[in-house]
């Protein structure tokens, strides 16, 4: 495929009809002029060196030659960025096991990281198939999706840690649920499933998975990793381990009959995963009896620059020009100094353009060596390199994009794809910076971002079945995430009105208890019976009819009074 990389300079090939107007409106007015001095004949005779036909091919060569370089400044290029092939392979989905135990080194460097190294030397076994990557723990979420682009595979596979998911436990089901959904739609291809994992299954339900994934057609293969016999779990930055409510050191192992189950549900192999390469072998073989059909698959490639090329057609050409004189005369001495200077002239601003074409190209393919051989900061640093040459040049801000979302620099990716996107002028390429966005974005569980820059790139470029997938996975994944906070609001809500009713019931039980209480005081209060309540009251009566008398008694009583008076 051809294309220009700078396809705006082409418009200064408007200049290529303009000056040979010129020339021909000059011819014109010269044979105008000579027709003045007499016949044209007679004056030929008089100027027997001059040519009638050199300066015009001097002319057309200058004029050849200008227009080459202005095709050389657009920078012509061959090759192809993006072509499809039909392959022969399978297509696996490995749902790696990221939880907290996944940390313990019964194997090593770790459990975690010796899953690590199985799944690169599994995706450099693979040729012609595709791949996807789950990560779980309590909950699992689509790492990349299925794709035939291995470098990607490994770039996600070495960011992958336990923090990555802060819901801890170890949800299989889950993980094979998603499996399931993520394959493609084709049909008659061999479709696999493996899960890495300790087997330490706290939700359930994995029996049931598997068994659904191999009624689809599909083959769950367990990867069991770690040893029966426990190992601690040591807590990342220091050198103490996981401890239990009771200060206990937690202890993790493999349970192996339970991968085993799981295993035979889902119509694979169980593979016990130790400190060798036994497992890799068995895996390997497991899955080659697995059918392979000719599926479509993406390879990207470079567009090669041609400038080259079409510098030594111009050169050639000014060589020619300078060759070729005006005159039938041999000699250089009658050699117009105008037109070699000219020549001149052209031949240096040549060289500067060449130059300065291809500083900016030279920094791209260094950065695309460095990216190639894994070492993404010294990428990133060429790119930014050849943006300071040419702050509009796409193709370099698009490999930033690229070097920086590989050091999981996302938020700085996502800003380098945006620019890209905005002064590109092909709508495929454009298509590929919304593509990257949106599985940054989805990589995040930013589904609807994610979602809106899917349908960019397919406005794009319609054709991508990958966009398309993703889009259609994304929406799937978007869904199941609503679906999963109206659940959890639901169970909130529910649990709020529970505890409203349990206050109520527990204030109703307190408020009879106080009543009850205060009954029982008053009952348990001495009570005086009728008897003895009619006694007191005859008692008293008595008592103050008695009174009554005494006081009558003394009033008749006659009393004696002793008068002494004073005569």
């Amino acid at each position: 495929m051809f294309r220009f990389e700078d396809p705006i300079y082409l418009y200064a090939l408007v200049l290529i009809p303009v000056l040979a107007l010129i020339r021909w409106w000059m011819v014109l007015r010269q044979r105008k002029q000579l027709r003045r001095f007499g016949d044209m004949e007679l004056v030929r005779q008089l100027m027997p060196d001059v040519s009638r036909f050199r300066p015009l091919v001097k002319f057309s060569l200058l004029l050849t030659a200008l227009a080459l370089m202005i095709v050389m400044i657009a920078r012509p290029q061959l090759g192809t960025k993006i072509s499809h092939e039909k392959r022969t392979g399978i297509e696996t989905i490995i749902a790696l096991d990221i939880s907290n135990s996944m940390l313990a080194e019964d194997v090593s460097p770790s459990r975690l990281d010796r899953a690590k190294m199985m799944v690169e030397n599994l995706v450099d076994h693979f040729t012609n198939d595709k791949i996807g990557l789950i990560v779980f723990a309590g909950e699992a979420f689509v790492q990349l999706p299925i794709t035939s682009d291995f470098v990607s595979a490994k770039m996600f596979l070495s960011s992958i840690e336990p923090s990555m998911i802060e819901t801890q436990g170890t949800d299989i089901a889950a993980a094979v649920t998603m499996a399931t959904h993520s394959f493609t739609q084709e049909e008659g291809v061999g479709k696999a499933i493996i899960v890495i994992t300790d087997g330490e299954d706290h939700e359930g339900g994995a029996l049931e998975a598997a068994q659904e994934a191999k009624d689809k057609g599909m083959r769950v293969y367990m990867l069991g990793i770690g040893s029966t016999k426990g190992a601690p779990i040591p807590i990342p930055g220091t050198s103490d381990y996981m401890r239990d409510n009771s200060g206990e050191t937690v202890m993790s192992s493999l349970n192996e009959e339970m991968c085993k189950q799981v295993a035979e549900a889902g119509g694979g192999a169980y593979i016990h995963v130790e400190n060798n390469s036994n497992a890799q072998e068995l895996l390997n073989r497991e899955l080659d009896k697995l059918a392979k059909k000719e599926i479509a698959s993406t390879v990207y490639s470079d567009y090669d620059e041609q400038f080259q090329a079409v510098g030594i057609l111009v050169l050639l050409l000014l060589i020619a020009e300078i060759c070729i004189m005006e005159i039938k005369n041999p000699h250089l001495k009658n050699l117009h100094l105008f037109s070699r200077k000219k020549t001149v002239t052209v031949l240096l601003l040549l060289m500067a353009v060449s130059v300065q074409a291809q500083s900016d190209r030279d920094y791209i393919r260094s950065g695309n060596k460095q990216f190639r051989a894994g070492k993404y900061a010294e990428a990133e640093v060429a790119y930014r390199k050849a943006i300071e040459k040419n702050g509009k040049n796409p193709q370099a801000l698009y490999n930033l994009g690229n070097a920086l979302m590989a050091q999981k620099k996302d938020s700085a990716a996502i800003e380098q794809y945006q620019s890209a996107a905005k002064i590109e002028t092909n709508p495929r390429r454009r298509s590929y910076a919304y593509h990257n966005i949106g599985v940054i974005c989805q990589g995040h569980q930013m589904f609807g971002e994610a979602i809106e820059a899917y349908k960019e790139a397919l406005r794009n470029n319609p054709t991508d079945d990958e966009t398309r997938y993703n889009l259609e996975l994304c929406k799937r994944q978007q869904k199941q995430q609503q679906q999963n906070q109206q659940n959890q609001q639901q169970k909130q809500n529910k649990d709020n009105k529970d505890n409203k009713d349990k206050q109520k019931e527990q204030d109703q039980q307190d408020q009879q208890k106080q009543q009850d209480k205060q009954e029982q005081q008053k009952q348990d209060k001495p009570q005086m019976s009728k008897e003895n309540a009619e006694q007191l009251l005859n008692a008293a009566m008595q008592e103050e009819k008695n009174t009554q008398q005494r006081i009558k008694k003394a009033q008749h009583q006659k009393q004696n009074r002793k008068l002494q008076k004073n005569w």
